[in-house]
């Protein structure tokens, strides 16, 4: 098993990767760096970009923690010591432009020395995913980055990509809106060694994944960014942006595990858009653009 010492290098360097990247990609703002420590043991490092070309409010962000569980984590992880580490990283982008989609990313690796009840070994696993909330969906860039992620599975397991597509589905559900966040992507939690793969294999699969950020989501914003839009569309985006901020803060798992751990607060809460609307009971104009996008928020949609 690699260590959790490489895992969290590996880690930083996908941030720095990234975070390069963005500020190239917008070419006006530049991410500003906090190093922080976490009481109960462990830190981090939250980047935040703002006020760019294109980057209104973004944020790429590593943590390595480690401590004691409080009870109710222990209880909804079903584990009976407390020691753990997480490490992991987090990716939120809000476009200043409505159509270009926000984007959320996340790779992490949990580790405690106990074990589930009546299951002997530590406990270990890795987790993350990826998906994409448009403000509008368009079809031919939901095809581009499902097909992208399909590839990326592809590499490591043939129902990885069928599995963790339904998994977002599953997930990214507004439930009391009965609707999805966005066009989904992939989800996985708890992936752990078997007979066909290895802990080596599984991280590896993990980068893979944090290092496919880049080309998709570059590709997604030059695709949109200089196309013309009206106010009625920012009014759009905005509302779309408080879907977005419901479902952060009340469905969200690493929102509460961060809160639950005593998490830095600023870091947990930068996924949260500058600006959003919330306009009462709001109905699209019929076979509008926003009517379309309605549509299309729905769970089990090929898009690959």
């Amino acid at each position: 098993m690699i260590s959790k010492e490489q895992i969290a290098a590996d880690y930083q360097q996908i941030q720095d990767e990234i975070c390069k990247a963005l500020e190239a990609t917008d070419g006006k703002a530049v991410f500003e760096e906090e190093i922080w420590e976490r009481e109960g043991g462990g830190g981090g490092r939250t980047r935040i970009i703002q006020n760019g070309n294109i980057f209104e409010k973004g944020g790429v962000n590593f943590s390595a923690v480690h401590g004691h569980l409080p009870h109710t984590m222990k209880k909804a992880l079903n584990v009976e010591q407390d020691d753990f580490f997480a490490t992991g990283i987090s990716i939120v982008i809000h476009p200043n432009h409505p159509l270009v989609p926000i984007i959320h990313m996340n790779i992490r690796y949990f580790e405690m020395p106990s074990s589930f009840a009546n299951a002997a070994g530590p406990v270990r696993w890795f987790g993350g995913g990826i998906d994409l909330t448009p403000h509008y969906v368009v079809e031919d860039d939901a095809r581009f980055f499902h097909n992208r992620l399909k590839a990326v599975c592809d590499q490591f397991y043939h129902d990885f990509y069928h599995r963790f597509k339904v998994w977002a589905d599953d997930y990214f559900f507004i439930k009391h809106r009965e609707e999805t966040r966005g066009i989904g992507g992939i989800f996985y939690d708890r992936l752990t060694a078997n007979d066909e793969m290895s802990w080596s294999d599984i991280f590896e699969f993990s980068k893979a994944v944090g290092r496919s950020f880049v080309p998709i989501y570059t590709e997604l914003v030059n695709r949109n960014r200089d196309k013309e839009f009206t106010g009625q569309q920012q009014q759009w985006q905005y509302q779309r942006r408080s879907r977005y901020t419901e479902f952060n803060l009340v469905y969200d798992a690493g929102t509460r595990f961060g809160l639950e751990t005593n998490g830095r607060i600023e870091s947990i809460l930068m996924s949260l858009p500058p600006t959003a609307q919330w306009v009462y009971n709001y109905q699209p104009q019929p076979g509008s653009e926003e009517e379309k996008t309605l549509s299309l928020l729905k769970k089990g949609i090929s898009w690959a």
